[in-house]
Formats: structure tokens, sequence, C-alpha cells
């Protein structure tokens, strides 16, 4: 090889190297920003929605506004699964705190456990189990309830309403009382939903939203559940 190749292909060496240079720091940073790891289902997971519309995405975009964290911007990993159940999360999410070690897990799963009608011990052992798992590995944890439609009678959805509040209080996690508290117990409510009724169109997912930033803000500052 002449000399003047041999002087190009060092030139074009150090220019790759150079242009790694910046793309390795920014992940090197992006690995460091606090992550709040989201498992959850359909309602989570943006079933029916266009990209970006679902309440995962808009807490995303909110936290990005205000600059919320205690080490720049915080990174959402959406790991919901649509139809998944509470067995299903809680076989998944060893693997998942161990690859991503958030500083916060947000668990919104047992609305299909209902729709199943599933027996409510084995709904309450799974979550009981992935917010003890959760925890163990340091991060803080908050529960999304779900309330159970009335198919199975009123014994049934009482009892599963009673999930939620019940392992919070055990477990000391934060709490989001009813993920779907004002739209799905509004007078209106089927007007919010997808023809299906079951998952709910994208103008409904501010409100979950709002339903769970409320709690949710004192675990961003590093608060205990």
């Amino acid at each position: 090889m002449s000399i003047q190749g041999l002087k190009r292909r060092n030139f074009i060496c150090q220019l790759a190297a150079a242009l790694a240079l910046p793309a390795g720091a920014r992940a090197q940073e992006q690995a460091q920003r606090p992550a709040i790891l989201v498992v959850g289902d359909s309602l989570s997971a943006e079933y029916g929605l266009p990209r970006g519309t679902g309440w995962v995405a808009l807490l995303e975009q909110k936290l990005a506004a205000e600059k919320q964290g205690q080490q720049g911007d915080w990174r959402v990993l959406n790991a919901s699964i649509s139809g998944d159940t509470t067995a299903g999360g809680r076989a998944r999410l060893p693997g998942l705190l161990k690859k991503h070690q958030p500083a916060i897990v947000i668990i919104e799963l047992g609305g299909n456990d209902a729709l199943r009608g599933l027996p409510l011990d084995a709904t309450e052992a799974n979550l009981l189990a992935m917010t003890q798992t959760a925890q163990k590995t340091g991060a803080r944890v908050l529960i999304a309830g779900m309330q159970a439609p009335p198919n199975y009678g009123a014994d049934y959805t009482r009892r599963f309403a009673g999930i939620y509040p019940r392992i919070a209080r055990q477990t000391g996690a934060a709490l989001a009382p009813f993920l779907l508290a004002g739209v799905a117990d509004q007078p209106d409510a089927l007007a919010h939903f997808q023809p299906d009724r079951i998952h709910l169109k994208a103008e409904a997912h501010p409100a979950i939203l709002n339903n769970v930033w409320e709690p949710l803000q004192k675990l961003l500052h590093g608060g205990r559940e």
C-alpha cells in the first residue's frame, strides 16, 4: 500500500474513532440515568393506539419536560405485554430487574386475571411476590389498582378490589387506588373505550397518567413508598 493510501486509511480510522466517542458517551450517560420500569398489560402497552399516545409514553414526556430526577432525566422502560396476567408478570420480573436495575417499578397487572375469573388468592400472591421481589433489589414500587367487572358477582368484585390496598399496606408500596378513575367510573365511560369495550382510547390516557402521577411524585425524589 502506498504512503498516501496508509495516510488515507489512518485518517478514516481516526475519524471513525472520533465519531464513536460521542455515541459511547451518550450510551454511558443513558445507562446512568435512573430508570422507571413499567410491568403491565394492554392498558400500558398502547394496545390499539398510535405509538406515543399511551400513558407510559405520556409519563416519559412529562418527566422530560419537568426534569424530575436525582441524576437528570428519568428513563422510562415499558415492559408491558398485552394480555399479560399477574402470573406472567411474576415470571418475567426477575429477568427485567436484573437487566434494567430500575430505581422505581410500576406494577399494572390484574385486569386480565379478573376478566378470566382467575382465583383471587393466586392473583394476590403473584402481586405480593412481584412487589417484594422488586423491593429486595432496592427499587421503590408503585402498585396500580384495578377493579373487576361485575360478571362474577359482587363478592368477587369486592374481594378483587381489596387486593391492591392490602398489598400496599403490607409492603409499604405506593398505591394508585384505581388506575381508570375518572374514566371507567364515569356515566359516559363507554365513550372513552375502543369498540371492544375493554381498551381505552388515546383521549383517556392523560387521565390514567394523572392517577399514576400523584403517588409517583414522592418516589421520584427518593422518598419511601
